[in-house]
């Protein structure tokens, strides 16, 4: 409950009206049904003791159970477009949050997760959580309002009736529910831990199926795939095992509130203390209270999954504690031209020390290449230039600014980055190439295509409303590449960095990529992180990487 708390409070208090009125129409629905029932028992029972006399007015309760079935058809639609509204509306806000706070992990912290972990999180986690609100606040909120009114009602006509239908209703809808909760939070938790091991195992596979084939290993999967699917099933049938008992002892309740009101009534009335008709009114009234019952075992079931997913997601989002940072706002602007200064600057991932007393100068319109071993630190040393890797020790700066001075939006305006795997969304050749600048005309889109040699291969396809596919499948790897460098061309950004930006291209395709660089990059400061052969003249100096270092080569 707390943790589902913390990811739904925010919403709800933003819009506690709406989550108001939904719960105020689940309690219309639920007074409509139980006035319906009653009112029909009193007006049946009475009508046939009347017998043929005209003592009995048959029009006003007529009309009345009219009215209570109109009432119970219209709030019971309100109630569902609400109630889902609610749901969906506070689903939303979740995965944006989420998605907002993942957007802003550092490459070690996305490192920890499996990406279809992670999609996971987004889509199956969150959607569990419509359950808590569907299947558990809004009925037991009516079930609390409802039960104990027509408790009291039940006890004015007769104190025996109230207190039996008051205790049942508490062992009904809050004893039992805790009960179920806690049998099954285990089972929960491994239903949505096999969900997700299922969504990753599946999203790896569908990834990397041609290397499996290659190996001979879609056994193996296969197996992992099987090995996931049993847990699932198994956690899922000892759920729904607990929540068929749980369903039952609340039926036997039920079943023995019937018999005991039935009793409790036959004497009353044999006693001149009750009459008939009002006794099958409030006997047919409490059988209409169990019908918002049910939903809550339902429910309780499934609250171990509930939490698992809360859990999950909020190690994804954490929960701000409320206190003002004490970072300074990033106020500085940075020129569009100037020199580039890394002074002494030190990285570390955990306890592992990356990069050391790592210096480097460049001057405006400098291009050097850095080569070194893999996982030597050259992507690194990229995002530490970016400000995604944070600095154990040393500052960069540009044009006499710190980076660290700068607001993000701002900086990525000046430094640019083509990593080694830039993506093309998928959409149309214009929709990605507008990514970098919005505000950019067709004519300018065509110029930067020209620029990477790529025109005339879009205007065979399509031309700008071409549509790309999926991580761009239509394209070649070196269409990729060019696409991805003429986003980069639209940018205003001083500095290039490009990280393996000729990863899957023949050398002769990757050759004219870099001689094409040498007049696309005119003006700009450009490091490339390489382990290419450069033909000469595209970059002033290249440099070693070594133990955190950087050498002349």
């Amino acid at each position: 409950m707390k943790l589902w708390w913390q990811l739904a409070g925010p919403w709800l208090k933003k819009h506690w009206r709406f989550s108001l009125l939904a719960l105020f129409l689940a309690l219309c629905t639920v007074f409509a049904g139980i006035g319906l029932l009653s009112v029909a028992g009193w007006f049946l029972t009475g009508a046939f003791l009347a017998g043929s006399t005209l003592t009995f007015n048959l029009f006003a309760p007529s009309a009345l159970v009219r009215g209570l079935s109109m009432w119970r058809i219209a709030s019971r639609y309100a109630e569902r477009v609400t109630g889902h509204i609610v749901t969906l509306d506070l689903q939303a806000e979740i995965r944006t949050e989420s998605f907002a706070r993942l957007a802003s992990f550092k490459p070690a912290q996305l490192a920890q997760y499996r990406d279809g972990d992670l999609l996971s999180r987004l889509i199956n986690d969150i959607e569990r959580l419509d359950t808590f609100f569907l299947l558990i606040i809004s009925p037991v909120f009516t079930a609390v309002i409802a039960g104990g009114f027509f408790s009291l009602l039940m006890g004015a006509a007769l104190p025996a009736m109230g207190w039996s239908m008051l205790v049942v209703l508490c062992l009904a809808a809050a004893v039992l529910p805790y009960i179920l909760a806690k049998q099954t939070a285990h089972a929960g938790l491994a239903v949505q831990a096999a969900q997700a091991d299922l969504r990753a195992i599946t999203h790896d596979a569908i990834a990397a199926h041609t290397d499996l084939l290659v190996f001979d290993s879609v056994a193996i999967a296969q197996q992992q795939f099987s090995e996931a699917g049993l847990r699932l099933a198994k956690a899922q049938k000892q759920v729904a095992r607990a929540g068929s008992l749980g369903t039952l002892m609340q039926q036997l309740l039920m079943g023995g509130l019937v018999l005991t009101l039935l009793w409790l009534g036959a004497n009353a009335h044999a006693q001149l203390r009750i009459s008939a008709p009002v006794w099958v009114g409030l006997l047919l009234g409490a059988m209409g209270l169990f019908e918002v019952l049910a939903p809550i075992m339902r429910g309780a079931a499934g609250l171990g999954a509930v939490q698992a997913a809360a859990q999950r997601i909020q190690a994804l989002t954490p929960i701000s504690s409320g206190t003002t940072s004490s970072t300074p706002e990033k106020t500085a602007v940075l020129a569009s031209e100037g020199r580039l200064v890394i002074d002494s600057i030190a990285v570390a991932y955990q306890t592992e020390t990356v990069l050391q007393d790592l210096s480097l100068s460049l001057e405006q319109g400098q291009r050097v290449a850095i080569k070194g071993l893999s996982g030597a630190g050259k992507t690194t040393l990229l995002m530490a230039i970016m400000q995604v890797q944070p600095l154990a020790a040393g500052t960069i700066s540009y044009a006499g600014v710190s980076l660290d001075t700068v607001a993000p939006a701002h900086l990525y305006q000046r430094i640019s980055l083509l990593s080694q795997h830039s993506p093309v969304f998928m959409g149309t050749i214009r929709h990605n190439l507008l990514l970098s600048d919005p505000a950019a005309t067709d004519d300018q889109l065509w110029q930067v295509l020209a620029q990477v040699r790529l025109a005339e291969q879009i205007k065979d396809i399509g031309g700008l409303d071409a549509w790309v596919g999926e991580g761009g499948n239509t394209l070649s790897t070196g269409q990729v590449r060019r696409l991805s460098l003429a986003r980069t061309l639209l940018s205003a950004a001083s500095i290039w960095l490009l990280d393996e930006p000729t990863a899957g291209l023949d050398k002769s395709t990757a050759d004219a990529w870099f001689n094409d660089l040498q007049h696309l990059a005119k003006g700009r400061t450009v490091i490339i992180v390489t382990h290419a052969e450069l033909p000469t003249g595209v970059v002033d100096q290249t440099l070693q990487l070594q133990k955190g270092h950087l050498i002349p080569d």
